[in-house]
């Protein structure tokens, strides 16, 4: 349905009513911790708290691509922060990421741990790290970094605009999926054509900006985001589709996939810690079969 009644705005806004929707219990226009609550520290370089959410996958893909690379340094543990349930508000969270957004990493490889929060900087800090899947020649890196930060001003458009509205909003508002829907399909077009004319987003490798831009456009791609697939006509971007598939194939991206996953058999996910040798190939066999 369709929301014709109209709103004036107030001339101070005034948090006074539940926000609705699907995630209502989680938003506030304040900050800071609602809850004291420790976080856990396990044993691996890596300590990332996240839910496997686009946002979240991006850094276990990389994690997962780095590992499969022979980084050992790459070994994490993986926390899973259930944001329905204001684990992102408890003071431990809180202090890695004061914006209270997952994912968010304790890099303890070194003496004195480094906290790293947004999935663009943790992605820029891992590939700085181990020197990898970001180019060092000034073009390519230039290139690679510009198509990043699109994915991190683009995003909240299709996940916060189009999914929020399309998916998720108490009620059905015509303009605001219009709106959305017409600015996610632009930067489809936008995808589509880079891709018309390199094999990555950054040129002819595979890269951060890969990494960052697949779990919500080859997402959304491949009908896995909001159900919108058939709405947004996503079949016609066909490069986008190649680029996607393409992707979606490789193996440290099936496993990044299911980390910290709510959604399925708990016994086909990856939780808590995450060590290659608690994870045979038999398991991994089954559980990628069916993700």
């Amino acid at each position: 349905m369709s929301d014709s009644s109209e709103y004036t705005p107030p001339k101070v806004w005034t948090w006074n009513k539940a926000s609705g929707g699907r995630f209502a219990a989680t938003n506030r226009p304040i900050a800071g911790a609602t809850h004291d609550k420790e976080l856990p520290v396990g044993v691996h370089p890596m300590q990332l708290y996240s839910l496997g959410t686009p946002n979240g996958q991006k850094v276990t893909i990389m994690l997962e691509e780095l590992l499969a690379l022979g980084f050992s340094g790459a070994e994490y543990d993986a926390w899973l922060i259930k944001i329905s349930d204001g684990d992102q508000f408890g003071s431990g969270f809180v202090a890695i990421n004061p914006n209270s957004k997952i994912p968010a990493l304790m890099d303890r490889s070194g003496p004195t741990p480094i906290r790293v929060f947004e999935s663009g900087a943790i992605l820029m800090h891992l590939a700085e790290k181990f020197g990898v899947l970001l180019p060092t020649e000034p073009a390519a890196r230039a290139e690679c970094l510009s198509w990043l930060f699109w994915q991190m001003g683009s995003a909240p458009y299709l996940g916060g605009g189009f999914g929020h509205f399309y998916a998720y909003a108490p009620v059905k508002i015509e303009y605001a999926i219009d709106r959305f829907a017409m600015e996610t399909k632009r930067q489809l077009d936008v995808l589509d054509r880079r891709l018309a004319e390199t094999k990555f987003l950054g040129g002819d490798n595979y890269t951060i900006a890969d990494i960052a831009v697949w779990p919500w456009y080859g997402g959304l791609a491949k009908g896995l985001l909001y159900g919108g697939g058939e709405f947004l006509a996503v079949q016609d971007y066909k490069n986008v589709q190649r680029w996607a598939d393409t992707i979606g194939e490789r193996p440290a991206v099936k496993r990044g996939r299911i980390v910290n996953r709510l959604q399925g058999d708990p016994a086909n996910q990856l939780h808590e810690r995450h060590d290659a040798s608690d994870f045979d190939t038999k398991t991994q066999d089954k559980v990628l079969a069916g993700s």
